[in-house]
């Protein structure tokens, strides 16, 4: 799968992000990284050379550009080969994090072979986005698995997704996926070898064994894809839809969840028209709040727009927050509501407690039952003006979806939606061979379904994976990394 011609190129970019901050680093990695960092690294004394300094020490100094003018005084780290990153020699230079400085620094290394004093041979290019991570897959030191959570861990939204990246970096997943291989595989080849010489290898006598062991792979695939879920809620976030009639304090709940006054709150019914949708954090849950329009009957054109736009994001919610007004009767309106919570895992805030209550649970547990809805949903006496109910709608968001705890300990959860799709498909040969091993079928059908179950495993670790998956995979890295 490697294209050596790869591993001849020097690349190099800015690894931190373009702004103005404190430090900048650009990293350089291939073989002439080194080198082309001494054509414009500079000791204070001007005779400290880069290509004489051992691994993994850090130099002051001052980059310079081709006319021998002072770009930015820096620190160099040198790091050679295998006990990198990248598994190659590699530099980085600390400077100044001004957009300017960093991007002088940067050009001075892509451009140092034009200096007079440069080898022919070397020659530095712009690194493609992802491209270091996939030079360390590609050189071995990390698997795919691992080279996708350095992704994750970069983009990790919460507390949960930064542990769980963590541990897919540190190869938890691999260690799993590797051992279920393992024993795949070792089956695959009795299987294969009893075929070969069956006067002396008998497969039949261990099949009972055989079957413990099926059933033990299809429990632990079931129980990796079962994470799936649960940690795509709880690393991408929670989809939460705020649903109710007009005026009941949609806005203002989400301007509580948020704490600041991002949606637009008036005693006028039908303030808001489209969708806003924001990223909230409540004691380690991430929620993706969309604030919609009131669920009612309209002839406002603007209106009735903004109610089909609530109505479609409803379909795609992984939570539905029914915010009541208990301070007036429930009505037609809520009855509409009330509708939408059949087919969504729901919450049922009884708001503005802080005013006469009007509407009780009862009145809307009465009102489920005349409507033949069928809902578990939990209900919580609220106030978005005064924020009371809010530790306990945090309680039931980590029961409902997390059993109370969003802490995995060291447990394995799958967060990536390639790897549980090759899950699935691997668990669907290991069921295959079940099923052939109930009709009574023939070994080498088994070893066929074992091959298919042991190459998609090995896909997600990159043992059985194409250039273009890996190509498309890290596409999407960020530039630098």
């Amino acid at each position: 799968m490697a294209d050596h011609q790869l591993f001849q190129d020097t690349i190099a970019a800015i690894s931190t992000a373009v702004s103005e901050s404190g430090i900048g680093i650009i990293r350089i990695s291939g073989p002439d990284a080194i080198a082309a960092a001494d054509l414009v690294y500079r000791s204070p004394g001007g005779r400290r050379r880069l290509h004489d300094a051992a691994s993994h020490t850090i130099h002051y100094g001052f980059v310079h550009d081709a006319a021998g003018e002072i770009i930015d005084e820096v620190l160099v780290s040198v790091m050679r080969a295998p006990r990198t990153y990248t598994a190659e020699d590699t530099v980085e230079i600390s400077c100044h994090g001004g957009i300017l400085a960093m991007r002088k620094v940067l050009d001075a290394v892509l451009r140092c072979d034009q200096r007079e004093e440069a080898s022919c041979r070397i020659h530095v290019r712009a690194a493609e986005p992802g491209e270091f991570t996939k030079r360390a897959f590609l050189n071995g030191r990390i698997d795919l698995s691992r080279a996708e959570a350095v992704m994750d861990l970069i983009q990790a939204k919460n507390e949960f997704a930064l542990k769980n990246s963590v541990s897919q970096v540190r190869g938890m997943l691999f260690q799993r996926i590797t051992e279920l291989r393992r024993q795949i595989l070792y089956q695959i080849a009795h299987i294969e070898a009893s075929l070969d010489d069956p006067e002396n290898l008998d497969f039949a006598p261990g099949l009972e064994e055989f079957r413990k062991e099926l059933e033990g792979w299809q429990q632990s695939l079931s129980h990796l894809i079962r994470t799936a879920e649960d940690g795509r809620l709880a690393a991408e976030g929670i989809r939460t839809v705020i649903v109710g009639k007009p005026n009941a304090g949609k806005s203002s709940l989400l301007n509580l969840l948020l704490g600041e006054d991002r949606a637009i709150v008036t005693e006028i019914a039908g303030t808001t028209r489209d969708l806003l949708t924001e990223t909230i954090h409540m004691q380690g849950i991430t929620l993706l709040v969309t604030d919609t329009a009131g669920i009612r009957e309209s002839r406002d054109i603007v209106e009735q727009i903004g109610v089909a736009r609530a109505k479609k994001s409803i379909d795609e919610a992984d939570l539905l927050l029914w915010i009541v007004d208990s301070s007036v009767p429930l009505d037609e309106n809520d009855r509409r509501v009330a509708a939408l919570l059949q087919r969504h895992p729901s919450v049922i805030l009884l708001n503005k407690t802080d005013l006469e209550e009007i509407t009780t649970k009862d009145h809307v547990c009465a009102l489920l039952r005349e409507e033949n809805i069928q809902s578990d949903a939990r209900m919580i006496p609220f106030s978005a003006r005064k924020g009371s109910g809010y530790e306990e709608l945090t309680k039931v968001l980590k029961d409902m979806f997390f059993h109370g705890k969003l802490s995995f300990n060291d447990e394995v959860v799958v967060t990536n939606t390639r790897h549980k799709l090759l899950l699935e498909e691997a668990l669907a040969s290991l069921k295959t061979v079940g099923e052939s091993l109930e009709q009574g079928m023939s070994e080498d059908f088994f070893s066929i379904d074992l091959m298919a179950a042991y190459q998609a495993l090995g896909s997600i670790i990159g043992e059985e994976v194409g250039e273009d998956v890996v190509n498309e995979i890290f596409s999407k890295f960020c530039m630098g990394k």
